[in-house]
């Protein structure tokens, strides 16, 4: 809803200033069709020209986020809590059991509560990774934790690429804006022999191209871009937690130790309070007693 009223407010600020100013809208809308067309056709070859058919989809599919926002709530913070600590105590407890859920989490029942969570292959698979990493008794807790900081990194790199993406395009756009308003200009000094007024309307005509190279790159598709980072960024925080929880849990700290150290990294704006936690984990230990 912000992401469209943002837009709204573009549009209305820019085009009415123009009015009020006594700006004739008849001149750009008369050059709209051949200028976007130009420019729009350029930048379009260019995005596919720097980008290969997966990415190229992936930052398209990106687009969403600069509507929906980030993907997981403060609710789902709080359930990963309470998957991370099952996972932590079942650990502890019975690792021979803990591999049954490790190696198919698909069929787990500890997973199954947490249906949102399950459905993210990325942060499954960081998981029970992570997990069965720690199962294999390496010498140093560290090196499970570097090997997790690596993967975390690389996904997190390749999360951004869309927004690298739409950004490379609005650096390029205001160019080609240019470039549109040169052909306007060569197509004026091919008229030079026409009466100022129709000479006038054209040299307008052609500087459209100019103000939609601007307009669109630093009204829009920067804005995107760097939503689209931010978002990236924020929901990266979700990944952040499970590598914290779990190397607190390589270092064997006690489980409920480790769900408090993963919820006081997590963002103040997400994080489930203290609270909130104990009533989860308290709930799960009676289910598990049951």
């Amino acid at each position: 809803m912000l992401a469209l009223a943002g837009i709204v407010v573009v549009f209305a600020m820019v085009f009415g200033g123009y009015a009020l100013a006594g700006g004739h809208l008849e001149i750009i809308l008369e050059a709209l069709p051949h200028e976007l067309m130009v420019i729009g056709g350029a930048g379009v070859g260019a995005f596919l020209l720097s980008n290969d058919w997966p990415s190229a989809k992936a930052a398209i599919a990106d687009l969403s986020k600069v509507f929906k926002g980030c993907k997981w709530k403060p609710a789902d913070y709080r359930d990963l809590l309470g998957l991370l600590f099952d996972l932590v105590r079942l650990a502890r407890n019975d690792p021979i059991l803990l591999e049954e859920h490790v190696e198919s989490p698909a069929t787990s029942a500890i997973f199954a509560r947490y249906p949102k969570i399950k459905a993210d292959e990325g942060v499954v698979e960081l998981i029970c990774d992570t997990l069965r990493a720690a199962s294999m008794n390496y010498d140093d807790p560290h090196q499970v934790e570097d090997v997790l900081d690596k993967r975390m990194d690389e996904a997190h790199a390749h999360a951004l690429h869309g927004s690298h993406a739409w950004q490379s395009m609005a650096d390029a756009i205001p160019a080609i804006g240019i470039v549109a308003a040169v052909l306007g200009i060569i197509k004026t000094m091919g008229a030079i022999d026409q009466p100022p007024a129709i000479l006038g309307a054209m040299i307008g005509g052609a500087l459209v191209g100019t103000f939609l190279g601007i307009f669109l790159a630093y009204g829009f598709i920067g804005p995107m871009a760097a939503r689209i980072k931010a978002v990236v960024d924020e929901d990266h925080c979700f990944y952040h937690l499970i590598r914290e929880v779990l190397v607190a849990n390589l270092h064997r700290h006690p489980p409920n130790i480790c769900i408090e150290v993963g919820r006081q990294n997590t963002p103040p704006h997400v994080r489930p309070s203290f609270a909130d936690v104990e009533k989860v984990l308290r709930q799960l230990k009676l289910d598990a007693a049951a």
